[in-house]
C-alpha cells in the first residue's frame, strides 16, 4: 500500500534529516530546501498529504510559501504544520491566519511530532472521506437522471432516424450560448446551476416528435402544406407530455422543458409556431435552445441534405435565413462558429447535482468541506486543460510559467534537450536560461502571455532558441492561466515548444489526414467542397459535372452481416470511384454511404457517368451493390458549388423515388422542388427535422 507523502521544508539539512528520520518508517518524505522548491514541487504534485515548513529561510521564508499557498488556494487541501525556534505571539498569529494548522517548536521532541502530524492527517483524512462518499451519492444520482434522459432522448432520436449525437449537440451549444449571453449582459445572471438545469432540459425539446409518424418524420423531400402542420404539432405535443406530469409537473427541470418543447421554434420576428410569440415574450430557455438546434441541423448530415461547413451554418442563421433570433444571442457566435463548434467537444462544466454537492458540504463541515471540494475541482479543471493540450505531444519541451513565485518548470525531456534545470526561479534574470533563450525572444513571449484574456487565453510565437551548439527556431504554444476571481488575474502559462525543423513533414501529414476520411482515404465534404470551389473560381467558363450516390439498401448489409462487413463495402465501393477517374476529378466521402463526384467533362460526360456507374455496382462477397445517383450540369444549374450539390441531391431524391437503382439528371422540371439553401428555415420543413 503507497504510503502518504510528507513534503519537509527547511533550508537546514540538518532539520530536514531529523523530522525524516523521526517520520520515514511510516511516511514517505520529499524534502526541499527553499520556498521556492517547495512551491515547484506543490505546483507540480497533487500527492502532497502534509507540509513541515520552517519559517524563516532565504530568498522565499515560509510565510512566503504561505502567501503562494494562500493566492492557489492548495492551503484549503494540503495541511500546514509550522516549524520554528520563535514562538513570538505575533508570529503565531500571523501564521494561524494564513491557514496554518498547527505548531512544531525546535528542539524537536518525537512524541510531539509524530502526535501532531497523525492527528493533523486524521482531521484532514475525515474531511476527504466524507466530501468523496457524499460526492459519490450525488453524481450516481446525476448519472441516473442523465441517464434516463438520454435513453428518453435517444428513442425520439431513432424514430426520427438521425444519430443521437443531436442531443449532446444541442446540450452543449446550449451550455455555451448561456455562457454567452451571461457575459454579455446582467439581464442574464444564470448561476452553474441554472446553465446545467436548462442543458439538461434541452434534451428533451423533440420529445413530442414520438407521436409524429414515421413517414413524415423520415421523409427526404420537403413536406407537403398538410405533412408540415402535422409536423409543427410536435412542439405542443411535447409540452403536454410534459405538463401532464402529476409527481414532478412543479419540478424546475420539469418547468424548463415545457418552455423548451413548446416554443423552441418560437422566432423573435413573431413568425414561428405554435403560439406566434415575439421578441422577449419567447422564454430565454426556448430562444437560446433554438439556436442551438438550428446550428446544429445545418452542420450535421439530414436524410434531406449534407452537411454545410461552420462559417456558411453562421451566416444563413445571421442573414434571417432559418428565421430571426435575439440580437444579443446572435452576438454569441463567432464569424467561423469555431468557438460553438468546438464546445461540441468540452466538457460540460459544474452540474446542477455537483452545486447541490457543494451546498450539501457547505452545511456538514461548517464551509471548510466546500472550500476543499471547489479546490479540487478546480485542480481536476486545471490537469484536465493540461492533459488535453499535452495528450498527442511527443518529444516537444513541454514547460509551465507561474507569475507569482516567478518561476519556470520544464519537462525532463525538454530540460535535457535545452541544457537547462527542470525548475527555474526568477528566470527573468537566470544566467543559464539567456544563454539559451535571447531576452528580445522570452520578452515577446511574455509580453504575448500578458496581452492574453480568459476568453483567448492561447498565444503562439516563433523564436530562436540556442540548442545543442546551434541556432534554432522553435514555436511556442502556450495556453495562459486566469484566477477564478471576480476580477481574474493572469497566474502563468503552460505550454510546448516545437522545433520546427523536425515537425514539417509530421505538419504536411496532419494536414492530409485532417482532409481526407478514416474509413474510405476520399476527401471528406468540406475540402472536398473548398477544392472544387477553387476550381470553379479558377475556371468559371468549365462545363462541370456534379454527382452524388448512395449505396441502395446499405442499411440491410449492416444489419444481416454487421458493420465491419459494411466498412468493407463502403471502401470497395471508394476503391473502385477512385479507379474509375481521373487523377484531377475530385471525389469524396459526404457522410454514411454518400459519395460525391466532380468534375469537367465535355458532351460525353453521359458516357463517363455510365462507366462509373457499373463499374461501382455489382456483386461483392455476399452483397450486390447498387447505387442511385443524382447527376446536376452546370450548364443547367450554373457553376455555383451550393446550388449544383443541391441540385444532384434533388436528383438523386427523384432517383430513389423512383425505384433505386438509376441514375437521374437535374432538369427544369424540379427547379420548383429544389431546396434551395435559403428555404432551409422554419417555413420549409428541414428546420424541423433537427
Amino acid at each position: 500500500m503507497a504510503r502518504e507523502k510528507i513534503l519537509i521544508v527547511d533550508d537546514s539539512e540538518m532539520n530536514r534529516a531529523i523530522l525524516s528520520e523521526m517520520l520515514e518508517e511510516d511516511y514517505e518524505i520529499i524534502e526541499a530546501e527553499d520556498g521556492y522548491a517547495a512551491v515547484s514541487i506543490l505546483q507540480n504534485r497533487m500527492d502532497i498529504a502534509l507540509v513541515l515548513l520552517d519559517i524563516v529561510m532565504p530568498g522565499m521564508d515560509g510565510f512566503g510559501v504561505l502567501k503562494v499557498m494562500q493566492e492557489k488556494n492548495w492551503i484549503e487541501d494540503v495541511p500546514v504544520i509550522m516549524v520554528s525556534a520563535e514562538n513570538g505571539t505575533e508570529q503565531v498569529r500571523r501564521a494561524y491566519e494564513m491557514g496554518v494548522t498547527d505548531f512544531i517548536m525546535r528542539p524537536f521532541d518525537m512524541y510531539i511530532v509524530r502526535r501532531r502530524v497523525v492527528n493533523t492527517m486524521m482531521l484532514y483524512g475525515k474531511q476527504k472521506q466524507l466530501i468523496n462518499m457524499v460526492n459519490e451519492q450525488m453524481f450516481e444520482k446525476e448519472q441516473s437522471s442523465s441517464m434516463m434522459i438520454d435513453i428518453l432522448s435517444h428513442i425520439v432520436e431513432f424514430r426520427n432516424g438521425e444519430s443521437g449525437q443531436h442531443i449532446h449537440n444541442v446540450r452543449r451549444y446550449t451550455d455555451f450560448l448561456l455562457r454567452g449571453l451571461r457575459d454579455r449582459s446582467d439581464q442574464f445572471d444564470f448561476s452553474e446551476k441554472e446553465i446545467a438545469l436548462i442543458s439538461i432540459a434541452s434534451a428533451l425539446h423533440d420529445i413530442g416528435k414520438i407521436a409524429i409518424d414515421e413517414k413524415i418524420l423520415n421523409k427526404p423531400g420537403r413536406l407537403t402544406e398538410e405533412e408540415f402542420a402535422v409536423m409543427k404539432t410536435h412542439a405542443q405535443i411535447g409540452a403536454k407530455m410534459l405538463d401532464s406530469m402529476v409527481v414532478h409537473k412543479d419540478n424546475a427541470l420539469v418547468k424548463a422543458a415545457y418552455k423548451i418543447c413548446r416554443w423552441h421554434h418560437e422566432r423573435y420576428d413573431g413568425r414561428g409556431y405554435p403560439d406566434g410569440l415575439k421578441g422577449d415574450e419567447i422564454p430565454v430557455e426556448a430562444q437560446v435552445v433554438a439556436l442551438a438546434d438550428v446550428f446544429d441541423a445545418l452542420t450535421s448530415p439530414r436524410v434531406y441534405k449534407g452537411p454545410l461547413d461552420r462559417k456558411t451554418a453562421v451566416d444563413m442563421i445571421r442573414n434571417g435565413q432559418c428565421g430571426v433570433f435575439n440580437p444579443l444571442l446572435l452576438e454569441c457566435l463567432d464569424d467561423d462558429g469555431l468557438a460553438l463548434e468546438n464546445a461540441r467537444e468540452q466538457t460540460m462544466t459544474l452540474s446542477a447535482q455537483k452545486q447541490e454537492v457543494k451546498e450539501f458540504i457547505k452545511t456538514a463541515m461548517q464551509n471548510t468541506g466546500d472550500r476543499m471540494s471547489e479546490r479540487a475541482m478546480r485542480m481536476l479543471n486545471y490537469e484536465r486543460m493540461k492533459y488535453n493540450f499535452f495528450s498527442s505531444m511527443t518529444e516537444e519541451i513541454q514547460f509551465e510559467y507561474t507569475v507569482s513565485p516567478p518561476m519556470l518548470s520544464i519537462s525532463e525531456w525538454g530540460a535535457k534537450k535545452l541544457g537547462l534545470d527542470e525548475h527555474i526561479s526568477n528566470p527573468g534574470s537566470d544566467e543559464k536560461l539567456r544563454n539559451v533563450v535571447r531576452e528580445d525572444a522570452w520578452n515577446e513571449v511574455i509580453g504575448k502571455l500578458r496581452h492574453t484574456t480568459p476568453d483567448a487565453p492561447e498565444i503562439s510565437s516563433e523564436v530562436v532558441f540556442h540548442c545543442n551548439g546551434e541556432d534554432r527556431w522553435f514555436q511556442i504554444l502556450a495556453h495562459a492561466v486566469w484566477s477564478e476571481e471576480e476580477t481574474p488575474k493572469y497566474e502563468g502559462a503552460f505550454g510546448k515548444a516545437v522545433d520546427i525543423h523536425d515537425r514539417k513533414q509530421e505538419i504536411e501529414e496532419l494536414k492530409q489526414k485532417a482532409a481526407h476520411d478514416s474509413l474510405t482515404g476520399l476527401l471528406n465534404h468540406l475540402h472536398a467542397r473548398k477544392q472544387i470551389t477553387e476550381q470553379i473560381k479558377a475556371y468559371p467558363e468549365g462545363n462541370y459535372v456534379l454527382l452524388i450516390f448512395d449505396l441502395d439498401l446499405f442499411k440491410s448489409a449492416n444489419d444481416t452481416y454487421g458493420h465491419s462487413f459494411g466498412d468493407r463495402v463502403l471502401k470497395y465501393v471508394a476503391a473502385r470511384l477512385e479507379h474509375s477517374i481521373r487523377s484531377h476529378d475530385i471525389s469524396a466521402r459526404i457522410g454514411g454511404d454518400e459519395f460525391l463526384l466532380f468534375m469537367e467533362c465535355g458532351a460525353e460526360y453521359e458516357n463517363v457517368i455510365d462507366r462509373i456507374f457499373r463499374n461501382i455496382t455489382g456483386p461483392f462477397e455476399s452483397f450486390t451493390i447498387s447505387v442511385s445517383i443524382g447527376v446536376a450540369l452546370s450548364s443547367v444549374t450554373g457553376s455555383d458549388y451550393d446550388i449544383m450539390f443541391h441540385a444532384a441531391d434533388q436528383a438523386l431524391y427523384a432517383a430513389k423515388k423512383g425505384g433505386r437503382g438509376r441514375c437521374c439528371y437535374y432538369d427544369e422540371s424540379m427547379k420548383e422542388t429544389l431546396s434551395v439553401i435559403s428555404e432551409i428555415d422554419g417555413q420549409s420543413g428541414e428546420e424541423t427535422k433537427a
